[in-house]
């Protein structure tokens, strides 16, 4: 599988994060995992057997789930802006 490079992993952080150089932000953190999901999927459908490929985008997408879950509870303006920034449906 191939990862985020860093130059694309800085650019989300500064797009993303709530102050400079901020990588632990839920905005950061659902970003990434999101990027990273776009990739696996692309994978994914080039790779169609890779089924330990697809058992760890569902546990990604778990992760980002509880991520986004957390933020809506925590400051759910913080939380619309992000699905509206990323293009995510809001099924929380």
């Amino acid at each position: 599988m191939v990862s985020i490079d860093k130059l694309s992993k800085s650019e989300i952080k500064q797009q993303f994060g709530v102050v400079p150089n901020d990588s632990g932000s839920p905005e950061v953190q659902v970003a990434l995992m999101t990027s990273r999901v776009v990739q696996i999927t692309k994978h994914l459908q080039i790779n169609k057997k890779d089924f330990s490929g697809r058992r760890g985008l569902l546990i990604l997408l778990g992760k980002r789930s509880r991520l986004l879950s957390y933020l809506k509870r925590k400051d759910s303006e913080r939380y619309q802006g992000l699905i509206e920034k990323l293009g995510l449906k809001d099924k929380h």
